[in-house]
């Protein structure tokens, strides 16, 4: 499919309306509070914008959430029992009833975002991570406000969060908070770019905060394949620096070379946190007035260096070097095949407007009939492909952007990796020759309006972020739509960049676990092992000359799935707050609520298919994960114009049952509901692509079991649930010797005997809704189960003390640790701790969540929100304290599991108890392998502050004579 991470932002066209300078009076409107003229929206956002520019160079959009009823009640500009003179987290509230609740209003939070265009290119040679650390450090406290952690702790009293990220030429910083709160809040945050402190003393201690980051991060695949194609630009070119920055080049190497990192850090405040290469936005349920008022107000203080800003423009084709168009095997982290086939393009970001990578990765990502992941998949070479371009930093900057085409290949197609690049380069070859194409570019433009004419509004940190972001990228009139729409076809811009796309200019990342042990090459910073070799002559020979297309490759047919009656349609039913039950019967249960809140002519539609068979042995829950991954390849194809048209599905197995979810515009969405239900009923498979997801399969399972928080999470749940099977038993059943017999005869009991329970809000009446469950029963044919299926495990009752299993990780390359602590108790205060905020719900999506954990856990109480709120509002400090302490005794119904990773000081600790549970296994591995055993775990013993917990070293022992607890049903 089609590559994109940019978050999609609500609202319309912008315009622009300048703002006076500083110490003039706004402007003169004709109505209080007014908006832009020239901002055009779409229909479905509610929001007024107002652009203005502060004489300081700082530009800002402003954004009220405000609707014409409040917008004229008086605002809360500030909380007066928060008086800013508490500078730390331990400051006690002054709230008079002590209550824990902050927030209880039904509103969305305030939010803002300042981009500046300054990121990790800019770092000096000698400094990688510089930009991000000072993005860290500029958190540090300010002039005004000095205490360290004083706005982490200001927002977490008031409902709040903040983050922020440097990108390669920007850095964004963003946070929300409650409304009444966010006056005070923006002035607190903007000091961080008027006057941070960044004392010394905070230097060493944030340096290990940019260090445990750049730990994290060393095992992801992703990171490690940017460090090695970063490191492939020409020497000199900033794609070529450590981004990420750590304790070797941001403390020890600068010490051992008499580099003060902290003056450097202020000169490079100085000269890059400039007010002029800044962008705001901020959103609130405030009148644009007042938010122009603050804003003015507060970040006027922000000083203007008067320096041009950084340029890299002129640093062109990073990657017109001797080593880019070769070939690279690396040893990936994951135990996958994967190909990726890069090009390096002349910067596409000034053709925004006609977005052509967006139109060529549409085309390569297709999936229907013609494409070349059906190709792939008919001969069983591929699972997925992703083409284009992602829009981050890396991928698309001043310099240079990225087109690839990620293919994550079965073992077959592993093994016939170069086919596997020949058919790219035909169906390259094929699009080169037919030319863009009018129809299929319109067909494009058609999906992208009605979605962003329809859309649903994001939640207002994440809207903000977006947008800020666009004011450095797009013209004013584009700010809320240029990284959305696709305005105008132009065939001479959209072929420039597909001319490129040749096999002589292209760079191919090949991973597999299968490298292991080959690549003699190590990365520097992530120490990611790979070799690198030239194309064999006889594909150089092939794509050298005029190779044939291939007649299986042509371009997609007109899209069925596409919407084109929006009308919202008139309810047959009364309107109810929460869903109302429709159907209930024997055979299943459907509820539903018509949406007259966000009126949009959008449905949810989610189905739990509940199967007593599942959870029989871990032999049928292997099987039931083969039957939805293969269920999932066979309506690939022909579902795939449905998703492009913004129906979205997605079908995953859960413990007890099939859930299948589906969301998009309401016109066809019954087409798609129908065209999984037949699928599901007329299941088929054949033996190699069988295999093909055995072997994706037992992949897929080593992931889990080698990252330490999945793996904790696995030991926890087998000790708290009773009869729940753990990823390693699977992992141990798709070992063995399973055939597509087993397969079917798992398939035709699943079919056999079900109860589908359902729900369905949105633009559909309660006729069309009872369609969907009536579909299911007519077509699968099935009986009902003797007993309704459970669709919970029963808990187990710890032991009134303290017990601690700890084990080994699984993963010898991974350094990091995981440690869970779980207290169990049917306490008042924990019902009392599960919200501590209500917020507006920004989409329908955020409701229908809420509603579907009620029917997924059969418990039906829709209004458990408000009921929640009612107790938080009744809950003292003093009961939150007394609950701390009683259950932080000793005698405490806890649980600590520990898996401790292979980082250095783990050794230290351990030792030889860090070794493999068959001692003459490891005499025999080769130590130059990651990959070990994970077939049993390997239990370790407490560390002397742990020594007077109970060990649990046989779950099954342990668990097996505990009581347990029953299952929690609503029955009226």
């Amino acid at each position: 499919m089609p590559q994109t991470n940019k978050a999609r932002a609500s609202g319309g066209s912008s315009g622009e309306v300048s703002g006076p300078e500083s110490g003039e009076p706004p402007p003169a409107r004709a109505e209080a509070d007014q908006s832009d003229p020239l901002i055009v929206k779409s229909p479905s956002d509610p929001k007024k914008y107002r652009y203005i520019e502060l004489s300081n160079g700082l530009k800002a959009l402003l954004i009220s959430d405000l609707t014409q009823s409040e917008s004229n009640k008086e605002p809360v500009a500030k909380e007066e029992e928060d008086s800013g003179e508490e500078e730390d987290g331990d400051s006690e509230s002054t709230n008079e009833d002590s209550s824990c609740v902050r927030k209880c209003s039904s509103e969305k939070q305030s939010a803002a975002a300042l981009c500046i265009s300054v990121g990790s290119f800019s770092d000096p040679a000698d400094l990688p991570g510089l930009a991000h650390f000072l993005e860290h450090m500029v958190f540090m406290g300010s002039e005004k406000y000095p205490a360290e952690n004083g706005f982490d702790a200001f927002l977490k009293r008031h409902g709040g969060s903040d983050n922020a990220s440097t990108d390669c030429e920007r850095t964004i910083f963003k946070f929300d908070v409650q409304r009444k709160y966010f006056r005070e809040a923006l002035d607190r945050w903007a000091q961080f770019f008027i006057g941070p402190l960044m004392i010394p003393d905070a230097v060493d201690r944030e340096v290990e905060a940019v260090d445990s980051e750049y730990q994290m991060a060393q095992p992801l695949d992703s990171n490690r394949k940017e460090m090695l194609f970063g490191g492939l630009a020409k020497a000199g070119h900033p794609m070529s620096k450590f981004f990420w920055g750590n304790a070797q080049t941001l403390k020890n190497e600068p010490r051992e070379k008499n580099i003060n990192t902290y003056e450097r850090l202020r000169e490079f405040w100085r000269r890059y946190y400039s007010a002029h290469y800044m962008t705001l936005a901020v959103q609130s349920k405030e009148t644009l007035d007042n938010l122009e008022e603050w804003v003015r107000e507060i970040f006027i203080k922000i000083p203007n260096n008067g320096q041009p800003r950084a340029d890299f423009s002129d640093l062109q084709d990073p990657f017109d070097t001797p080593d880019f168009n070769k070939l690279y095997r690396v040893v990936p982290v994951r135990k996958i095949h994967a190909l990726t086939i890069s090009w390096a393009l002349p910067p596409q970001g000034k053709h925004y407007r006609v977005k052509p990578l967006h139109y060529i990765s549409w085309l390569i990502g297709h999936e229907g009939a013609g494409s070349i992941l059906s190709l792939l998949r008919k001969k069983c070479w591929a699972l997925a492909l992703f083409g284009g371009n992602s829009e981050s930093g890396f991928d698309q900057n001043t310099t240079y952007s990225i087109f690839s085409v990620s293919i994550t290949l079965s073992d077959e197609g592993f093994h016939n990796f170069f086919q596997v690049i020949h058919i790219v380069f035909q169906y390259l070859k094929m699009l080169q020759s037919v030319g863009p194409q009018q129809r299929l570019y319109e067909e494009i433009q058609k999906i992208e309006a009605s979605e962003f004419h329809y859309q649903e509004q994001m939640e207002p940190i994440e809207f903000v972020a977006n947008i800020c972001e666009n004011m450095q990228l797009f013209p004013k009139e584009d700010f809320l739509r240029g990284d959305q729409l696709m305005f105008e076809y132009n065939p001479e811009v959209i072929s420039a960049p597909l001319r490129l796309l040749t096999p002589a200019t292209a760079n191919i990342l090949l991973l597999s676990p299968e490298h292991d042990g080959l690549c003699h090459l190590k990365e520097k910073w992530f120490g990611t092992q790979y070799s690198v070799e030239d194309i064999p002559q006889e594909y150089c020979d092939l794509w050298a000359g005029d190779f044939p297309l291939n007649p299986d490759l042509h371009l997609p047919a007109e899209n069925r799935f596409i919407a084109t009656d929006f009308t919202l349609k008139t309810s047959d039913c009364p309107d109810t707050d929460f869903p109302v039950k429709i159907i209930d019967n024997e055979r299943g249960r459907l509820w539903f609520r018509k949406d007259n809140k966000f009126k949009i002519p959008k449905v949810y539609a989610r189905f739990q298919l509940l199967a007593p068979i599942i959870q029989e042995s871990p032999k049928n829950l292997v099987l039931f994960d083969l039957f939805v991954n293969i269920l999932a390849h066979n309506l690939a194809e022909t579902a795939y114009d449905a998703d492009v048209a913004q129906l979205e599905y997605m079908l995953f197995p859960g413990d007890h049952g099939l859930f299948i979810r589906l969301k998009g515009f309401n016109h066809k969405l019954s087409l798609l509901l129908n065209l999984i239900v037949d699928h599901l009923a007329n299941f088929s498979t054949t033996p190699n692509v069988f295999s093909m997801f055995i072997e994706q399969l037992k992949k897929t399972y080593y992931i889990i079991l080698i990252k330490p928080d999945q793996l904790g999470r696995d030991v926890r749940l087998q000790i708290l649930e009773h009869h729940r099977w753990s990823v390693m038993q699977k992992y141990k059943v798709i070992m063995t010797d399973l055939g597509v017999t087993d397969l079917m005869d798992f398939v035709n009991r699943f079919k056999a005997e079900l109860f589908v329970e359902g729900l369905i809000q949105g633009n559909f009446t309660s006729a069309e809704s009872k369609e969907f469950l009536q579909y299911f029963i007519e077509k699968l044919q099935y009986k009902a189960p003797p007993a309704e299926p459970p669709v919970l495990f029963r808990v187990v009752e710890l032991p009134q003390t303290h017990h601690l299993c700890k084990v080994q990780s699984l993963n010898k390359a991974d350094a990091n640790s995981e440690v869970t602590v779980y207290y169990q108790a049917f306490q008042t205060q924990v019902t009392a701790l599960i919200k501590l905020k209500e917020c507006e719900d920004t989409q329908l999506g955020e409701e229908v969540d809420r509603n579907w954990f009620e029917v997924l856990t059969q418990q039906y109480v829709f209004d458990r929100l408000n009921k929640e709120i009612e107790v938080l509002k009744n809950v003292t400090k003093d009961e939150l304290v007394s609950f701390f302490m009683e259950h932080r005794h000793a005698s405490s119904r806890k649980l600590s599991i520990h898996v401790v990773g292979f980082g250095e000081k783990e050794k230290e600790t351990h030792g030889d108890d860090q070794s493999s549970s068959s001692p003459e296994s490891q005499d025999t591995e080769e130590k130059t392998s990651s990959y070990g055993d994970v077939s049993e775990l390997i239990f370790l013993p407490a560390s002397p502050i742990l020594a007077k917990a109970s060990r649990i070293t046989d779950i099954r022992a342990f668990t097996s004579s505990l009581n347990l607890h029953p299952y929690h049903k609503i029955l009226q």
